[in-house]
């Protein structure tokens, strides 16, 4: 293990200055392509947008460029994108969740406080990585689009993928929530319609033979597939770009590629519900959830039973262990992979029941949304994660804070209780890394735990 982590010491390394000096050679003026590291997998938006703010500071102040592209300044960037990641986040609960009550007020600036110390996120708004930027733009992105600026959101989708390349999928769930939403509509109308009918049940799944005739029907009406061209054409738009970007790359990943393979990673799916179970337990964890899990589990054995078999089958066939996961014993993923996944090859198999509960708590706690804005939703989470080979949970912070975002307000004491666990973990993670520093063998620089 040791030799491994010394064999990944240099990759590592050279990443880490590799962002750091590229934002300082674009903020002292240098933006020719020989001036970029292969080592550095996304497009520069973080390292633009650092120079357009920083940069003034040496007209307006007079300070010498030494001390505006320092690493300190640079990181500053961040800090205010948390800033204005935490307004977005208010005005998005505002929007997103009912304002009848008296008390949602409260709940929703309880919520807005919850979500912006959300550990893994919180995080990394001190240092220089690309999620707070990533979740600005995104979230900014979202906003325009309940609003109904469509050109607008696809634009900032744009700025997103500047950062992160993954995020051209939530400027797809911006296009599909559009969708989501008239589907809804049309389908509210229908059963409005048909109510006094009430035709007989016949055969397996009426209802749901039912909801995929409707969709068919909308998907072949050119008036109503005409209407939503003309609402989502932005995002079609955005998304001719990204498949121009991919062809004249040769893939999604810029820079270092053979580190970065897109592959089937089904589990990712899994772990994805096991980490919003993990942080949202307030909400999704009782005993009367369990037992109504257990009840529906015992009701529906078989189709439970299958759907276990099938979990079985995917975990065995699509799990991967990146060789970073393996060997890079700064993440948190490390010791999870070591003490859990690796004490036993029957592990992840015993697993399946806990990925399935975690599944269902979470789908049942979006009921409230409808089928169409699950969908939509749960195709974007799957289009972020399951291409990626190594378990990171960075990775699932954008997903989480979408998630998070419609979950229904739940009550003052259950905010209070995650908040207070959120602050916690906070304290836990930075007197880690902070105190308990360490080295690799044969490496005299100082190594610090992190998500």
């Amino acid at each position: 293990m040791g030799a491994g982590m010394a064999q990944l010491e240099g990759y590592y390394f050279s990443a880490a200055l590799s962002c750091t000096f590229l934002a300082q050679r674009y903020c002292e003026g240098r933006f020719s392509l020989s001036q970029w590291d292969p080592m550095i997998t996304t497009l520069p938006g973080l390292y633009l947008v650092s120079v357009g703010v920083v940069k003034p500071a040496t007209w307006i102040f007079g300070w010498s460029e030494h001390v505006v592209c320092s690493i300190g300044m640079l990181r500053f960037v961040n800090l205010l994108f948390s800033v204005g990641n935490f307004y977005l986040l208010y005005l998005l609960f505002r929007k997103v969740q009912p304002r009848h009550k008296a008390a949602s007020s409260v709940q929703r600036i309880l919520s807005t406080v919850t979500l912006a110390v959300f550990p893994t996120l919180y995080f990394f708004n001190f240092l220089y990585y690309t999620e707070a930027g990533s979740l600005f733009f995104t979230l900014f992105a979202y906003l325009m689009c309940l609003y109904g600026h469509h050109k607008t959101s696809a634009l900032l989708g744009f700025c997103g993928f500047m950062f992160r390349q993954t995020n051209i999928a939530w400027a797809a769930f911006c296009a599909g929530s559009v969708l989501a939403q008239r589907l809804a509509e049309a389908w509210k109308a229908e059963l409005q319609k048909k109510r006094e009918e009430r035709p007989a049940a016949r055969g397996p799944c009426p209802e749901l033979r039912r909801l995929l005739r409707f969709v068919g029907a909308q998907v072949l009406a050119a008036k109503a597939l005409g209407a939503l061209l003309r609402l989502t054409w932005p995002y079609a738009l955005l998304g001719g770009v990204f498949c121009v970007f991919v062809a004249v790359n040769g893939g999604v990943v810029v820079g270092d590629r053979s580190s970065h393979e897109a592959c089937l990673h089904v589990p990712q799916l899994f772990y994805f519900f096991c980490f919003t179970l993990a942080f949202a337990w307030p909400h999704l964890l009782s005993p009367g959830r369990a037992r109504a899990f257990l009840g529906l589990a015992w009701r529906r054995r078989l189709a439970f039973c299958a759907l276990a078999l099938l979990s079985v089958f995917l975990v065995w066939r699509f799990t991967y262990a990146h060789k970073y996961l393996l060997a890079d014993n700064r993440h948190y993923t490390f010791y999870v992979w070591k003490r859990v996944f690796q004490r036993h090859a029957a592990v992840k198999y015993l697993l399946v029941p806990v990925y399935l509960f975690a599944a269902w708590s979470v789908a049942d706690s979006l009921k409230a949304r409808s089928v169409f804005w699950n969908c939509a939703f749960f195709a974007c989470v799957a289009a972020v994660t399951v291409p990626q080979k190594l378990l990171e949970f960075r990775y699932f912070i954008l997903p989480y804070v979408m998630y998070r975002l419609h979950l229904p307000l739940p009550p003052t004491s259950r905010l209070a209780c995650e908040l207070g666990g959120y602050v916690l973990v906070n304290f836990l993670t930075f007197h880690l890394f902070l105190n308990k520093t360490f080295q690799w063998p044969n490496s005299p620089d100082v190594q610090r735990f992190m998500w």
